[in-house]
């Protein structure tokens, strides 16, 4: 074998396992595997997860904080109508530098997988241009998927629907839409059913920014189940944000969710954005906006964790790290339950792989060797701690690596120590 990394421990739990690769490939998930590789590395009982995976972005935006002016109100309106200042000012290459010098920070996180939006609102299509080059780009270590995305409305802006087309037909792959910027609840609703149209004729996935408002009547959601249905995208399609829930009737919501869970429609909750952006209008009781995580998960809806925005009009944080996304996700949904934190990992990690259709990952074999080493014993921990990542690999090749996190305290009156890791139950 080219790889073994030997005494692993894998987020189900298993404990003591090598994984043992060949190429590109795993070929062998197992204890005590009987084999010899051109490198070994032992983990030493470290937490080994297949890469993070962010199921919503906006790469075409990110890392251009200050540009030209900060967001001063922090609502989803002012950054929208920041980005629309800077447009006449962006070009392709200052895109992609951004875009270039985003994905590296990525892939050192073991950020491996990313969905970004693309706004095509701008007739001459430099954000498309710009991640579609970056796209070819990164692709030896890192898959990007494109949305085609109507930032200022499919029938709102004047050219959306030819532009969107356009896009598509220069290779973004997955249909958008933002049905709660169109001036009407009506006019949200038709864009709805002309973009699942659209989807289906090219046999497309569609992901569509929905209901990102702190409207309880918004529905939003519900078209986008029902045109699902109609026409025959289940599995295919995604809402992102849904914080409308967060406001909706409990009533009308027990209705809601069998309806996504029986259209198979994906959920994404962008944790971070969602309560930074949300109850900007409230006074107290404060709403913090985001949608009903552990309720849709009960449903039987497949629920990831997006990190959207990373220093950008409407966002001013952020690092690229999905762990940091998952921590804010189980505090914000109360998700601390050991259940909940493990579901709160597969967020970021084997649910957003499924909204994103990606068929070669995980770790078993046959699957590519796309792994992280965490500084960590369990998913729990990762969390907590926002682990390390100690390696990052790609196809079975090593791609990143950061040195183990050891602090030394030399305490007067104290022995010297080197670490403050600990562990439940350590301390009993």
């Amino acid at each position: 074998m080219d790889l073994i990394l030997r005494n692993a421990r894998l987020p189900d739990g298993q404990q003591g396992v090598d994984i043992g690769i060949r190429g590109d490939r795993i070929v062998a998930v197992q204890p005590a595997l009987d084999a010899t590789a051109t490198e070994v590395i032992d983990v030493a009982g470290r937490l080994v997860s297949p890469p993070f995976v962010d199921a919503h972005f906006h790469m075409d935006a990110t890392l251009s904080l200050g540009l030209p002016r900060l967001n001063e109100s922090g609502t989803l309106l002012e950054g929208i109508a920041l980005w629309g200042e800077l447009k006449p000012d962006l070009t392709v290459e200052a895109i992609a530098k951004r875009a270039m010098a985003y994905c590296d920070m990525a892939v050192a996180q073991g950020l491996l997988s990313i969905r970004s939006h693309v706004d095509v609102c701008d007739d001459r299509l430099l954000a498309v241009d710009a991640l579609l080059d970056v796209k070819q780009r990164v692709a030896p270590y890192l898959d990007l998927q494109l949305v085609a995305f109507p930032q200022d409305g499919l029938l709102r802006s004047p050219t959306a629907k030819r532009n969107l087309v356009r896009a598509l037909d220069a290779g973004v792959d997955v249909v958008g839409g933002i049905p709660h910027f169109e001036r009407t609840m009506a006019d949200g609703a038709e864009s709805i059913r002309w973009l699942c149209e659209l989807a289906a004729e090219r046999g497309l996935r569609v992901d569509m920014h929905c209901d990102e408002s702190d409207d309880p009547l918004s529905r939003h959601i519900e078209t986008l189940a029902a045109e699902t249905v109609r026409t025959g995208l289940q599995g295919r399609v995604t809402g992102s944000h849904l914080t409308s829930m967060h406001s909706m009737d409990n009533y009308y919501v027990s209705k809601l969710l069998p309806l996504i869970a029986e259209a198979g429609v994906h959920a994404i909750a962008n944790p971070l954005i969602n309560i930074t952006l949300q109850g900007r209008h409230d006074t107290y009781p404060k709403r913090r906006g985001m949608t009903r995580v552990p309720e849709l998960m009960d449903a039987g809806v497949n629920v990831a964790f997006g990190h959207d925005c990373v220093m950008d009009p409407w966002y001013g944080m952020g690092s690229g790290d999905m762990l940091e996304v998952a921590s804010m996700g189980l505090h914000v949904a109360q998700m601390t339950s050991a259940t909940g934190v493990q579901r709160a990992f597969d967020a970021v990690t084997v649910n957003a792989a499924r909204v994103l259709g990606l068929d070669d990952y995980g770790i078993a074999p046959g699957r590519r060797a796309d792994l992280v080493v965490l500084q960590a014993a369990d998913p729990f921990e990762a969390i907590r701690l926002k682990a390390t990542r100690l390696a990052v690999i790609r196809s079975g090749k090593v791609i990143a690596s950061t040195p183990e996190k050891q602090t030394a305290l030399r305490l007067p009156g104290r022995p010297d120590h080197v670490s403050l890791e600990f562990t439940p139950g350590s301390l009993a």
